[in-house]
């Protein structure tokens, strides 16, 4: 069982308590030109005109239909210059594609030039201030600015996966070695460490009720709990069909679950409640700081209330379990902020 994995547990627990360190390239899509801001303001949910200069935003990309077919950091790097990153980018370059007729801007794929190294951890703004030319102490959550390692030109973004203090260090792929020689020699008084594991993906942004499309399949934006980032004031994909659904009940929710039975559930298992099928779950994990089983559900609205219990057919076995909120670990986020 993961609970007993003691590989996954050290990783997990350097990631809370000192500093670990690991290659979470993404795909990455440049945008620019004249339009660049009112198209991605169209084709994002969230407001891209107000992002500042070396800085990024969280948002969600929609269908017509209201439903969320990718989430994306955006980081603005001049006026009219951005880089996207997800994890679709071919089917982010067709849905530009599809839009992009009456805007003046230009993308390009520039995944092959950049590689991303997330350094995470309470230690890792100390780490990351012996390696780099220009301290850090400043670095507000989602600053991105430029900086250099070994007089290397990259980029640092205060940012990351984990729910702790973080860092993303944008670089040439070529600079790979580099990188990690300096984070493991400067971060020895670190207890610095390269994750080996998939916590990364799993225990770690599951206590944090972190999201991956697999998690948001199918889903508005209400119904995955991010109605914060509609911006009403402007125009875009899906906003037509969200004004339909708005004003009612989510018709289902994403929620997190506990479980007291020390099982691996499979992802996509049905949930039942009284022999009914009610619902799925998207995620699964041990969660090696809370100690709990613990995973996300999506619901029917009439069963998605939190302290319901469900059956997760798992297999020839039906889990018990209960529903709760997403986030099981520091729900305040002292930890992000580093307070």
């Amino acid at each position: 069982m993961l609970k007993n994995d003691q590989v996954r547990r050290k990783d997990h627990e350097t990631i809370r308590k000192h500093v670990g360190f690991y290659d979470f390239t993404h795909e990455v899509l440049e945008v620019g030109g004249k339009d660049a801001t009112k198209f991605l303001d169209y084709i994002f949910l969230n407001s891209i005109h107000n992002t500042k200069l070396d800085g990024a935003k969280y948002t969600t990309m929609l269908n017509e239909d209201g439903i969320i077919i990718d989430d994306v950091i955006v980081f603005r790097l001049e006026e009219d210059l951005y880089w996207v990153s997800t994890l679709f980018i071919k089917e982010m370059k067709e849905w530009f594609e599809k839009y992009k007729e009456g805007f003046d801007f230009q993308y390009k794929d520039i995944t092959e030039e950049i590689s991303m190294w997330a350094v995470q951890g309470p230690d890792s703004r100390k780490l990351l201030n012996k390696i780099l030319e220009e301290n850090i102490d400043d670095m507000k959550f989602f600053d991105f600015k430029e900086n250099k390692v070994d007089n290397i030109p990259v980029r640092i973004s205060r940012s990351g996966f984990t729910g702790e203090l973080g860092y993303e260090i944008y670089a040439n792929p070529k600079c790979g070695d580099i990188l990690r020689k300096e984070l493991l020699e400067k971060g020895k008084e670190f207890n610095v460490k390269e994750m080996e594991t998939d916590v990364i993906l799993t225990s770690i942004p599951a206590e944090k009720g972190y999201v991956i499309m697999s998690d948001l399949e199918g889903l508005n934006p209400y119904e995955a709990g991010f109605a914060w980032s509609i911006r009403w004031n402007k125009d875009f994909i899906g906003k037509e069909a969200l004004e339909k659904v708005k004003d009612d009940n989510p018709k289902q929710r994403l929620l997190g679950y506990i479980t007291d039975e020390d099982v691996d559930i499979e992802e996509k298992s049905i949930i039942k409640v009284d022999d009914k099928e009610v619902g799925k779950v998207t995620k699964s994990a041990y969660g090696y700081t809370v100690e709990k089983n613990i995973g996300y559900v999506v619901l029917d609205k009439e069963y998605a209330n939190k302290d319901q219990e469900i059956g997760i057919v798992n297999g020839d076995d039906v889990v018990k379990a209960v529903v709760t909120d997403r986030v099981f670990y520091d729900k305040d986020d002292e930890r992000r902020y580093g307070r």
